[in-house]
């Protein structure tokens, strides 16, 4: 089937009290444990391309994005692609081309005021363009920034300032126009132990002020219990990286520690595909079940 709009998918879970999952993805191995975990659920999914990983790939968006394209196009429930954490302006601009429905454009780093221009820049680019346009409001803190080295610690989700203020929001999404809002509540990026405690009142007071869908980044670090209050509370988007990883290492390690003698990549790949999988399913569903 054709590819989902990823924001379909996103309204679509929202006016149901539900969450649409999104995962990043690096590899094809990646692609094809997102889409075979999604298809076990019975769920729609996105598949994310972050900067990160176009920086990974060569700064090369195509392949990666066109082999997602391609698997998405013969999967058996709805995928919709998006490209995550664009800071690049000149990443920004391939983004139509590549067959991406969605962005995500971070200028969080910046000043409020700055964030807001910049912001509004990108949303009327992306709407000129077909895009359904992500932002982020807040720090969530722990993801390094593309060509630049990185922080001696990253950003605490408890530092003062770093939390979405709801009034901020609320003038930040109408001076923008995004279509959606990424919000600091208390997860962090990269986290590899799931005990973050989220804000769930500060979430109860940004949702009617944005008044778009919101969106949690960091998720894996959060707790099941505490993801399915997310999102009851608000949360229509749940983007998911670490998790994969984490999965895929600890599975190609217990392989390679149990066969020492294997040197055939697929065997320890089918491995890493099998981990990354299981993990899809299970989580898609934690947040796809209806609030």
């Amino acid at each position: 089937m054709p590819l989902a709009a990823s924001g379909t998918l996103v309204s679509r879970a929202a006016a149901a009290g539900t969450a649409v999952a999104a995962f990043n993805v690096i590899t094809l191995e990646h692609v094809e444990a997102v889409i075979g975990g999604a298809e076990a659920a019975g769920a729609p999914v996105i598949l994310q391309v972050s900067e990160n990983a176009v920086g990974f790939r060569h700064g090369r968006l195509l392949p990666l994005a066109r082999a997602a394209a391609a698997a998405g196009e013969q999967a058996s429930v709805p995928v919709g692609l998006h490209l995550d954490h664009v800071q690049s302006g000149e990443l920004l601009r391939q983004a139509a081309d590549a067959g991406f429905s969605s962005v995500m454009y971070d200028a969080a780093r910046l000043p409020y005021e700055e964030n807001l221009a910049a912001t509004r820049a990108a949303a009327d680019w992306a709407h000129a363009n077909g895009l359904w346009i992500e932002a982020e409001l807040g720090e969530v803190g722990g993801k390094a920034v593309p060509g630049r080295p990185a922080p001696a610690a990253p950003l605490s989700a408890h530092a003062p300032g770093a939390r979405t203020d709801p009034e901020e929001a609320r003038a930040f999404v109408a001076g923008t126009g995004v279509d959606a809002l990424a919000v600091a509540i208390g997860s962090t990026h990269a986290m590899t132990h799931r005990t973050a405690a989220l804000d769930h009142g500060l979430l109860r007071r940004i949702a009617p002020a944005a008044g778009v869908p919101l969106v949690l980044h960091g998720s894996s670090g959060v707790p099941d219990a505490e993801l399915a209050a997310a999102v009851a509370g608000g949360i229509a988007k749940v983007n998911i990286g670490t998790a994969l990883n984490l999965a895929m290492t600890t599975a190609l390690r217990a392989f390679l520690t149990a066969h020492p003698e294997a040197v055939d990549s697929r065997a320890y790949l089918t491995a890493g595909r099998a981990a990354m999988a299981e993990t899809v399913t299970r989580l898609i569903g934690v947040v796809s079940a209806a609030s």
